[in-house]
């Protein structure tokens, strides 16, 4: 079925080219422009698809004629996609945790075993171990801030001491005492490769209800100033450990 296209607008002044047109059904833009064709041009292209072509538009058009809607639309995914980021990632991958605790932690038998016992298992072939090893022995680099109340939570105390297991796999875990964390926001999301951020919704259960990508430059450099100051003040989790069984 055709596509119903509506002509958005355009800069030139002689053959209408380059424009933007939009899909009136899906509000998908169409950029109309000069193909890219050269194959050194483009063998610069990052992901781009064997079904997909390039083409050169000025800067202009895009910001005189492209989508300026005032009302957020979330680009939400589904739990596959955003496990699939984890594989795909070129660099690095990076998360900050906010929450005093997590539902899929307190329904974790690893939380029971670390109630009866004081001490969480280790269970080397878990996926994620497996996953975050073959990436950081691909050269990526995989860490997180977590925020602690004072005292920490049951839950906090619970990831305090699971965190050896996750730098065991190679990711660098460090923390930061909430009263240190004024100016972060109180959001949880991962990062990947500076460019993707995968924003982490929760209920008042802390039950996770979805992910929400973002792309928009302006909104990724907030979140990856966000990143830059949790890591300047966190400490490895080992120096928190020890600051948290030998409290002032």
């Amino acid at each position: 079925m055709a596509r119903q296209l509506r002509f958005t607008g355009t800069d030139s002044k002689l053959d209408g080219c380059p424009a933007l047109h939009t899909d009136e059904a899906t509000g998908e833009i169409i950029v109309q422009g000069t193909p890219v064709t050269d194959p050194a041009d483009l063998a610069q292209l990052q992901h781009l698809g064997p079904d997909e072509a390039a083409v050169v538009v000025p800067r202009e058009l895009l910001v005189n004629w492209g989508p300026k809607e005032g009302k957020h639309v979330p680009e939400l995914v589904d739990r596959g996609t955003f496990r699939r980021l984890f594989d795909t990632f070129e660099h690095t991958a990076w998360r900050l945790e906010t929450r005093r605790g997590y539902a899929s932690d307190r329904q974790d038998p690893d939380f029971q075993a670390f109630l009866a016992t004081g001490s969480s298992p280790y269970d080397h072939d878990e996926p994620w171990f497996v996953t975050i090893r073959a990436q950081v022995a691909a050269g990526k680099t995989v860490g997180r801030v977590r925020i602690a109340d004072r005292p920490p939570t049951t839950e906090q105390l619970f990831l305090l001491d699971y965190a050896r297991h996750n730098a065991a796999s190679g990711e660098n875990i460090r923390y930061l005492w909430r009263e240190d964390a004024a100016g972060l926001p109180a959001e949880d999301f991962w990062i990947f490769d500076s460019r993707i951020v995968a924003l982490l919704h929760f209920d008042d259960e802390d039950t996770m209800l979805g992910v929400e990508l973002i792309t928009e430059p302006a909104k990724v450099v907030r979140y990856c100033v966000a990143r830059d100051a949790a890591m300047h003040h966190a400490v490895p989790y080992d120096r928190f450990a020890s600051q948290v069984a030998a409290p002032e």
